[in-house]
Formats: C-alpha cells, sequence, structure tokens
C-alpha cells in the first residue's frame, strides 16, 4: 500500500497546473489575435484560424534571434529536442516565415532567419502580446498583475 492521498484534487489545484492552464490561455490568446491582424499575411491568417498555428510554432516567434540562431541553439532555447524544432522550422520555412541560411562564422552550418513575412508576423506577435498582457491587467487588476509578474521573474530566474 503507498501514501498517495486518496484525494486527488491537488492534481488539478496546484501552481504548475494553473501555470500551464494560464500560458495555455495567454498563447491561445495571442494566436487568436495574431489570426485578426492586418499585417498577417492571409494564408498565415488562415492557419492561425484553423488552429494550424500552434503554440509550439509560437517558441520559434519567442526565441528566434533578430540575426538569426542556429537550430540546436534554438532548441536549447524553447526547450525542446533538436528534431521537434527540425520539423518546426520547416513547416514555418513552407510558410516563409523563417529560412535557413549559411552561417558565415561556419561554413558547416546554417542558421534559422526570420524572413519579411517572418518579421511582419514577429511585429503582430508583440502586438498580441501587448494587447493580452493588458487583458491579463483588466482581468485581475494591476497590482495582482504585478505581483504575478514580479513573482514569476523571481521564480524563473
Amino acid at each position: 500500500m503507498t501514501n498517495v492521498s486518496m484525494d486527488n484534487g491537488w492534481r488539478q489545484a496546484h501552481l504548475g497546473h494553473w501555470l500551464a492552464l494560464a500560458l495555455q490561455r495567454f498563447d491561445g490568446r495571442v494566436l487568436q489575435l495574431m489570426a485578426r491582424n492586418d499585417r498577417v499575411p492571409l494564408a498565415l491568417s488562415n492557419l492561425a484560424t484553423r488552429g494550424s498555428l500552434t503554440a509550439s510554432h509560437i517558441h520559434i516567434t519567442r526565441h528566434l534571434a533578430l540575426e538569426g540562431s542556429r537550430l540546436t541553439d534554438l532548441a536549447q532555447r524553447a526547450g525542446v529536442s533538436k528534431q521537434a524544432m527540425g520539423k518546426l522550422v520547416d513547416q514555418c520555412e513552407a510558410w516563409d516565415l523563417v529560412q535557413r541560411q549559411h552561417d558565415p562564422q561556419d561554413a558547416r552550418a546554417r542558421r534559422v532567419m526570420f524572413t519579411s513575412t517572418g518579421l511582419a508576423w514577429l511585429q503582430a506577435f508583440e502586438e498580441a502580446v501587448a494587447q493580452t498582457e493588458a487583458e491579463l491587467r483588466a482581468a485581475v487588476g494591476p497590482e495582482v498583475a504585478t505581483v504575478i509578474a514580479i513573482g514569476l521573474e523571481a521564480y524563473a530566474a
């Protein structure tokens, strides 16, 4: 017999659970706003509307350096395997968000770079994040939003 509590409520009532749900909601709202942004190309807007663009694709948007990144660095920053990031980059390349270019510092390596479409996507991402943060502040109040931000920043450091 194990010492596991018979009350399973704790499994859906802990901070990790709430953080995961909050991130899911936040990223979902960001994608929803991006789908409606006039600067996002229609094809990408349609993909976002249909749910083909997901929070996984936001990993590239969040973690790809403006000067480009090697796939291994991008995967490491996003916290996913190189293989998973490679598939994500393949999709984003097909959608003209990114392109692979030769790395000027290492002829054997390649860098993932934003395309002009990808930079427009990045701008829409910035606007959507700002609006979603404003909506969060309005929902919980500015004081609580500040405490959340400070607490999460301290915890993540």
